[in-house]
C-alpha cells in the first residue's frame, strides 16, 4: 500500500479492482482545515482508457509491482504491436489502444522493457526521448504575436511535429515521447 501523496508517474496501482498506470500525479497541499489532495491521471492497463482521479492526501492505494522483461519489437499492425523475448523466443502482442499514442515510437528491431502482470503483457516502458529521421519538411510559418518560427516535419514513423526552420530532410532529431515535441538536433555519426 502507498499513500496517495506519494504517487509518481510510472507507478502501477490497483483502484476499484482495475489495474492502472500513473501517467501524471501532482500533490496540492491544503490550507487551514482543508486537507491536501493528489490529482492523478491514470491509464487503464487493460483498456487503455485514461481517467483523472482525485485522492485525499492520506488515502492509501494498492501499489502493484509489474514484472519487466526486455523484448524485441517484431512488427506493428493495425490492431496490435508484437514483441519477442530474445532468449526464449516467446511472442506476445499488446493492443495499440492500450499502448496509446506513444506506440508510434516503437521501431522494428528495437528492444524495450515489456511489463507483465499475472503472466499477461500489459504495457511497455517507453524511453523519454527517441531519435528519428526527418523525411520531409514544410516551409516555415510564423504565427501572429509569436517571435518563434516553426515548420512541420514528417518523421520516419509517419508522425508530424514542429521543428525549427534550420532542420532539413534527412537530418536526425530528438523527440520527447510523452509530448511528441522537438528537443534538439541529434548528433549522428556518418555511416
Amino acid at each position: 500500500m502507498v499513500v496517495a501523496s506519494e504517487l509518481r508517474s510510472g507507478m502501477a496501482i490497483r483502484v476499484g479492482g482495475e489495474l492502472y498506470k500513473v501517467v501524471t500525479a501532482s500533490y496540492h497541499a491544503g490550507g487551514g482545515q482543508m486537507g491536501g489532495v493528489t490529482h492523478a491521471k491514470l491509464r487503464n492497463l487493460h483498456t487503455g482508457a485514461v481517467r483523472e482521479v482525485r485522492f485525499r492526501a492520506d488515502e492509501t492505494v494498492e501499489d502493484v509491482q509489474l514484472e519487466r522483461r526486455p523484448m524485441q519489437v517484431l512488427y506493428r499492425d493495425a490492431e496490435a504491436t508484437h514483441f519477442m523475448d530474445s532468449e526464449t523466443f516467446e511472442q506476445v502482442s499488446i493492443d495499440n489502444e492500450r499502448l496509446g499514442p506513444a506506440a508510434a515510437y516503437l521501431t522494428e528491431g528495437s528492444t524495450v522493457p515489456v511489463e507483465f502482470s499475472e503472466g499477461q503483457a500489459v504495457g511497455v516502458v517507453f524511453p523519454d526521448v527517441v531519435e528519428l529521421q526527418v523525411v520531409e519538411t514544410a516551409p516555415p510559418t510564423r504565427s501572429v504575436g509569436n517571435e518563434n518560427v516553426w515548420k512541420e516535419a514528417r518523421l520516419e514513423n509517419g508522425l508530424v511535429i514542429l521543428v525549427p526552420p534550420f532542420i532539413a530532410p534527412g537530418e536526425w532529431v530528438r523527440v520527447e515521447v510523452a509530448t511528441s515535441t522537438y528537443v534538439e538536433r541529434a548528433k549522428r555519426k556518418k555511416e
